[in-house]
């Protein structure tokens, strides 16, 4: 299992407009091939950071498949006009669990 997790700086006063695109989005990730589950986390500190956190089968099921597919476009469509900057996306794998 592979963790994409975004963190997206939002304009000031887009947040709301954000989470609802978030919330609009949740059928592009559930129908994307090798999804396995999605979350949108907020900063308390930074009221305009976020992290988006998605799971996937595969790097290559985010980069390749997600990313070529027009369930990307759609995605950016509901989200990209509040983005104050690229996010910034990583890719993680759990080595260590605990209780």
């Amino acid at each position: 299992m592979i963790w994409e997790i975004a963190q997206i700086e939002v304009k000031p006063g887009m947040e709301a407009e954000f989470e609802a695109g978030v919330k609009k989005a949740t059928p592009v990730f559930q129908r994307a091939k090798g999804c396995k589950g999605m979350e949108l986390q907020k900063s308390h500190e930074k009221p305009q950071r976020y992290r988006l956190i998605v799971t996937w089968e595969t790097i290559e099921n985010h980069m390749v498949d997600f990313r070529n597919s027009p369930d990307f476009q759609e995605w950016r469509k509901l989200v990209g006009h509040c983005f104050a900057a690229p996010p910034e996306v990583e890719h993680t794998r759990q080595v260590v669990k605990g209780f």
